[in-house]
């Protein structure tokens, strides 16, 4: 395999070298040989053209492979979702847990979500009281859903509630990252605790040396910075906004008006 510092720099467009992207790159690569981190770009789709994980399968499957190699020796990595920059690792792993939660300095107290691939990973980890098509509705997207955990997930993983929320963003990169880990990723905001979240990777540069991976697909979306949002569906016929987030009215909406639930 190339040298993840190489496939950084290679994955840039030509022509780009004057970009931020590529100063960014460039500063990743440099970084990788003082910090051991591996900064990997990784292109976003385009209108008018592949993105690298449709069009260049094998830098995309090494970027892939990188990411779950360091998730299955149980280091924590940053990822671009559909909404913010995250930080991720297995869910199953209480001493990745543990590292996450002191890279962050958040309070124990504050629980993790939970990011799977598909709908039905959701039904191992969680107790699902609502009708699946409600589910389809809402995932993948900017939404996290909170449930009853299952015994099946890891009990040191927010060992002081009974709940759980659970995450399919709608970015291909992390949902096939989920599928080959094959168990749910712990995921956060890539920022220290109660610091803005972040849009673009050079924005949590500080937390850089802590972590194994840092995925750059550059800045996400429309960079509102919100976040999913995050809606309690542990009640039968029942639900409750956590967090607004980005996603909020047409969230209520689908709750409301399609599935007839009533908010708490």
């Amino acid at each position: 395999m190339k040298s993840v510092c190489n496939i950084a720099v290679e994955l840039l467009k030509p022509g780009a070298a004057h970009s931020p992207a590529a100063a960014h790159s460039r500063l990743g690569a440099e970084m990788c040989k003082e910090l051991k981190t591996k900064v990997l770009r990784l292109l976003p789709p385009t209108s008018n053209g592949p993105s690298v994980h449709q069009g260049d399968q094998t830098d995309g499957a090494e970027i892939l492979s990188c990411t779950v190699k360091a998730l299955k020796e149980g280091h924590v990595v940053a990822v671009p979702t559909d909404t913010i920059y995250g930080l991720a690792c297995l869910a199953q792993n209480s001493e990745a847990i543990r590292k996450t939660y002191d890279i962050k300095g958040r309070n124990g107290q504050k629980p993790l979500a939970i990011c799977v691939g598909e709908t039905q990973d959701i039904y191992k980890y969680c107790k699902v009281p609502v009708k699946e098509p409600l589910l389809e509705d809402l995932l993948p997207g900017p939404v996290t859903l909170v449930f009853e955990r299952s015994e099946v997930l890891n009990t040191d993983l927010n060992p002081f509630t009974s709940l759980v929320g659970v995450r399919i963003p709608d970015h291909a990169f992390m949902r096939r990252l989920c599928q080959m880990c094959g168990e749910p990723l712990a995921l956060t905001s890539a920022n220290i605790s109660s610091h803005t979240s972040t849009v673009a990777v050079h924005e949590f540069q500080e937390l850089w040396p802590k972590l194994a991976v840092v995925v750059d697909e550059g800045p996400i979306g429309d960079q509102s910075r919100l976040g999913s949002t995050v809606v309690n569906l542990s009640v039968r016929g029942k639900y409750s906004i956590i967090r607004p987030g980005c996603a909020l009215s047409c969230t209520v909406d689908v709750l409301e008006h399609k599935y007839g639930l009533s908010e708490e």
